[in-house]
Parts: structure tokens; sequence; C-alpha cells
């Protein structure tokens, strides 16, 4: 029986690059209940005959896959977003267990995003997520094949949805007060515009810095009023600078 917690978790792939492997994702989807399917800039045709082969009584699945050209766009209206990586890329942030991690995305607008075959996902791409998580294997040859991946991180979240004490959890914030990464996104661009204006970040390490900004904040899983509120901080600093300039001259 279909749980609402899977209708409101995206399985999201960057840049797929093999129908197999899409149309295997979709099957997997279908086992474990989950019908949510995006797709940023696929490589390949998800509705072809090869992914349709593989996804068998998945197909609908393909078929209903939302197709986007940017990550932002794929996690518009989550609250929620947990990035799948193999290798520790100088994160300063931990990765972490799957069947550890991955219940924090149950009952939220949430996505579980996984990278490209040969490369997985960009260190930008990265910063989109709260959390990371690494599914241990032999340090011969840690990296999965990408729908072997989203079936272990599937049947996790699926058992996850079985465990009664799950459901018992109280999340930091209710899912109707946590803010939406796309609002938080618009909150960081507002932030790196204003730091730059002052000289507290310059061009050439503003991306560094921000990437620090960034797990700060997705630390704290701030709520919808408390970004409301330091963007309207950032809002009364621009107007005072504003100000500042014309009565300087």
């Amino acid at each position: 029986m279909l749980k609402p917690e899977s209708t409101q978790i995206r399985i999201v792939l960057v840049e797929a690059q093999g129908p197999l492997n899409v149309g295997s994702v979709a099957r997997i989807m279908k086992n474990m209940g989950f019908y949510n399917l995006v797709l940023v800039n696929p490589q390949c045709d998800p509705h072809g005959i090869e992914a349709r082969k593989m996804a068998v009584h998945g197909a609908e699945i393909l078929e209903k896959a939302t197709i986007v050209q940017t990550l932002p766009e794929a996690l518009k209206g989550c609250q929620r977003a947990i990035a799948t990586t193999s290798l520790d890329r100088s994160l300063s942030t931990h990765l972490e267990n799957p069947k550890h991690s991955l219940p924090w995305l149950l009952g939220y607008s949430a996505a579980l995003i996984f990278g490209r075959e040969d490369r997985g996902l960009t260190n930008v791409e990265l910063n989109y997520a709260q959390r990371f998580v690494r599914i241990q294997s032999d340090d011969a040859y840690p990296s999965l094949n990408l729908a072997q991946a989203v079936a272990i991180c599937c049947y996790e979240l699926y058992q996850a949805q079985l465990n009664e004490e799950n459901s018992l959890q109280t999340p930091p914030n209710p899912p109707d007060l946590e803010v939406s990464l796309d609002v938080l996104e618009a909150y960081y661009q507002d932030l790196e515009t204003m730091l730059l204006k002052i000289g507290y970040l310059y061009p050439h390490t503003a991306s560094s810095r921000m990437e620090k900004f960034r797990r700060l904040y997705n630390r704290a899983y701030p709520s919808t009023q408390e970004v409301a509120m330091l963007r309207g901080m950032i809002r009364q600093i621009n107007w005072a600078l504003s100000n500042y300039d014309q009565h300087d001259s």
C-alpha cells in the first residue's frame, strides 16, 4: 500500500547517461513504493525502448517523470534534500550511513539526489543538499552502479516507513513550518550579493566562503518565518547602505 511519505520524496537523477539505468531505477522505485522521479538534463532517452524494457511494470514512472534542466528546478518546493556521494570531496560535513540518515526525509517534501554514473555530483551541486550519504563498500572499488545505489537507498527508506518507532519521532520543525529549499536558496543569493557589496566577500573567493555559510544554515533547519526574518534584515541593511551612500555624497 502506498504511504503518504512515499509521494513526497523525489528520486532525483542528475544527467543520467544510461537508459538501462534509468529504466532500472523506475522498476526499483515501483518495487519500494516511490513514484516521483525527477530527471535533471538527462543524457539519454528516458522514454525509449531500452529504458522501458528495464522498467517492466515501472514504465508508468518513466512516463510521469518530471524532466528539468537544473538541480535547483528539481528541488523547487522541497524542504529537505540528501545527496549521495562516494567521495569525501573535501566536504567539511560528515558522510552518513543511509540507514541512519534517510529516515530524516520522511514526512516532508523531500529529495534524494543521485549523480552521474561516471563522476557523480559536482561540488556546486552538492551545495544544494543539507546532508550527504555514502554507501559503504570495499575500498578497492567503492563506486556503485547508479541503479544499485538507488535500490539500496529506496530499500532503506521503505524499511524506515515500516518502522513504527520512526512514526513516533518528533521533527525539529513541523513540515508546515520548515522552509522550502528554493526560498532558502533565494536567501543565499541575497546574502552573497550583500556581502560582496560591503566587501566581506571577494568575487574570487565568494564561492568557497558561501559554501561555509550554506553548511551553517543547513545544519540549523530554519523555518519559513526565520528565513523571512533573515531576508528582511538584508533588505534593511541594503536600505541603510543606500541611504548612507546618498548622505555621504
